[in-house]
């Protein structure tokens, strides 16, 4: 019987989020674990940005669409190798990110997060901020932080 019964993986359709994905999956397959898998759309720069209420609702929905659309297809990958995965769109307006991860692990008592990371050190951490690295510090389970590949310069 497997230690993590239930993984949170948050996916943004990047390629450091892929990775992430691509080892909940195979950890998944292993252990016989289901996947939760995390779609966060952040409203508050779309407000800053958008000049009317159409617009905003115009972009809001493609959001929306978006955060489907990559669901969908991290759903359809761990289904093909053989792993049960559910899919969770989330929305806020004030707050971040790592903040929803971690509400999320706790309220689908996941037994662990697994998510990728840019592994980035120094300033450009600090410029940038680190979602994975909140998340890895106020998580109130174990987190598993898998490093993208680098891309060559």
């Amino acid at each position: 019987m497997s230690v993590y019964k239930h993984v949170l993986v948050p996916v943004d359709g990047s390629p450091t989020a892929d990775c992430g994905l691509q080892e909940a999956i195979r950890l998944a397959a292993e252990l016989g674990s289901r996947l939760r898998l995390l779609h966060v759309i952040d409203d508050f720069p779309m407000l800053i940005e958008m000049s009317s209420v159409s617009s905003f609702e115009a972009g809001l929905q493609k959001a929306r669409e978006y955060g489907e659309s990559v669901l969908g297809r991290a759903q359809a990958r761990a289904t093909a190798a053989g792993v049960e995965a559910e899919t969770v769109l989330r929305e806020i307006t004030q707050g971040r990110i790592a903040e929803v991860v971690t509400e999320e692990a706790a309220k689908a008592a996941c037994d662990l997060i697994v998510m990728g990371t840019h592994g980035r050190r120094g300033f450009s951490r600090l410029a940038l901020g680190s979602d994975a690295d909140r998340v890895a510090r106020s998580s109130p389970v174990p987190v598993l932080l898998v490093r993208a590949a680098a891309t060559p310069s």
